[in-house]
């Protein structure tokens, strides 16, 4: 069992940048993947950004150059660094990890004004 609590979301103009960050329950050196998801309203849940256990990253193609995942092993906790944001990146982010199974936090709202 993961237990995953992200922080940082709220309301930006755009342009702005925001830093989420998902803390896990226990270590997470050893993590298939971790990530961030995220879900506008009426839409799918579609995957912005992951990074495997040794650091390689994957990012969605809407926000390819302007977000940045990382994570800290030591702290148990893995970021997503948004900039340069657009009301259409107004979402909830939810993290996301795979330890052979998929876990999620509870998500966290980011919403970008026009």
């Amino acid at each position: 069992q993961v237990q995953l609590v992200e922080s940082g979301g709220g309301l930006v103009q755009a342009g702005g940048s925001l830093r989420l960050s998902c803390a896990a329950s226990r270590d997470i050196f050893s993590f298939n993947f971790m990530g961030w998801y995220r879900q506008a309203p009426g839409k799918q849940r579609e995957l912005v950004a992951s990074i495997t256990s040794v650091g390689n990253t994957y990012y969605g193609e809407s926000v390819r150059g302007r977000f940045t995942i990382s994570r800290d092993n030591a702290k148990n906790t893995v970021y997503l660094q948004m900039n340069s944001l657009k009301p259409e990146d107004t979402a909830v982010y939810y993290c996301w990890v795979n330890d052979r199974l998929n876990y999620w936090g509870q998500g966290t709202q980011v919403t970008v004004s026009s």
